[in-house]
């Protein structure tokens, strides 16, 4: 994916996105890693123009970030049907199922751990965390 492709994407989902979060935009922060499309200039650009924030991310914590934990759970799921897909779009299939049967309290448990991650990872100076 180009820088252009996820600005694209961001620029198409996530004010909507935001302005339906349980939160008042300007509580709202917006979390990715380093990637470089992530840090490109007019990605920078485009985020700093809106009503929420960017976290800063450190180079060295991509542990942070609580969707690879849903990701995780995902994967999990997929790995426990007894044949594998038969083709790419039974793939997606599952993926999306999986994905939509996701608990919110699980969601939302990931979300308030936020702060205890950030103070683990200041903690150990940018390292890894438990995380």
């Amino acid at each position: 994916m180009k820088k252009e492709d996820y600005l694209n994407i961001l620029q198409t989902n996530l004010p909507e996105f935001v302005d339906e979060s349980a939160y008042p935009t300007e509580e709202v922060v917006f979390q990715q890693d380093g990637d470089p499309k992530h840090t490109a200039k007019i990605v920078k650009s485009w985020l700093q123009n809106q009503n929420f924030g960017t976290m800063e991310w450190p180079a060295q914590s991509p542990d942070l970030n609580p969707i690879e934990n849903l990701w995780a759970i995902v994967k999990r799921r997929l790995g426990a049907y007894e044949n594998p897909p038969k083709n790419v779009d039974e793939l997606w299939e599952r993926i999306q199922h999986e994905w939509r049967a996701l608990d919110r309290d699980i969601i939302q448990k990931l979300v308030e751990s936020m702060p205890k991650r950030i103070e683990s990872v200041i903690k150990n100076k940018g390292l890894w965390t438990k995380y």
